[in-house]
């Protein structure tokens, strides 16, 4: 597994890959000067030995190496389960191999001769979608947390109220007095530090919620009947 540590004060972190020593040198030193934390490896095959992330990172690759290729990295990291932000450059690529990278996520695909500000570019852009990334992981984790304080009773009502059932319609479906539905939506809604029922909806859009008891199913679906 990767070593991952949080990002000090810069613009992200880049990883640099490229057999060129002069290449690895020059791009180091310009994203050093515009604020980047940068690491350098010389093959695919040396970043996958060593594979430190320090969040936000994107991942700038030369596409014709010895031994594993960029669009190999690309593929590798993703079997992996690390899908980073990335930015490829080449001299001379073949139609299908751009087109590969793309297809799986790359952000840019620079052709040499480029500008520096080009690359400069491509790198802002690819950081923009790993910033926003990280910021959805971090929600993830912290509307985890937040669940993992809800009983199970509490995590069958809050099942319904995100799918806006009523205390009443809970009730029906549960089989519990309405009173107790308002209770327990009331310490749902404390312990999510949700002050609106659309707040609330809104943290767990995309999180999958344990669904109700196989009964419960049922009886909604007599209810919706």
């Amino acid at each position: 597994m990767p070593h991952r540590k949080a990002t000090n004060n810069t613009l992200g972190h880049v990883v640099l890959v490229d057999d060129d020593p002069s290449v690895r040198q020059s791009v180091h030193t310009l994203l050093k000067r515009e604020g980047y934390r940068v690491s350098v490896y010389e093959s695919a095959d040396a970043f996958l030995q060593n594979l430190v992330f320090y969040p936000p990172t994107v991942l700038l690759t030369d596409v014709r190496m010895p031994g594993m290729s960029g669009v190999d990295l690309q593929t590798q990291l993703k079997a992996l389960g690390h899908d980073l932000p990335m930015v490829f450059v080449s001299g001379e690529s073949r139609q299908e191999e751009i087109i590969a990278a793309m297809k799986h996520g790359a952000i840019d695909f620079l052709l040499k001769p480029f500008t520096a500000q080009a690359m400069l570019d491509a790198l802002q852009r690819a950081m923009h979608v790993a910033s926003d990334r990280l910021a959805q992981a971090n929600k993830a984790n912290h509307v985890s947390e937040l669940l993992k304080r809800l009983t199970p009773r509490e995590l069958e009502v809050c099942h319904w109220m995100v799918r806006g059932y009523s205390n009443q319609q809970i009730s029906a479906v549960d089989g519990a007095a309405a009173a107790t539905i308002k209770l327990h939506r009331s310490r749902v809604m404390e312990k999510m530090h949700a002050n609106t029922l659309p707040e609330l909806i809104e943290m767990l859009r995309g999180i999958e919620l344990p669904a109700p008891a196989p009964e419960l199913n049922a009886s909604e679906s007599r209810v919706l009947d």
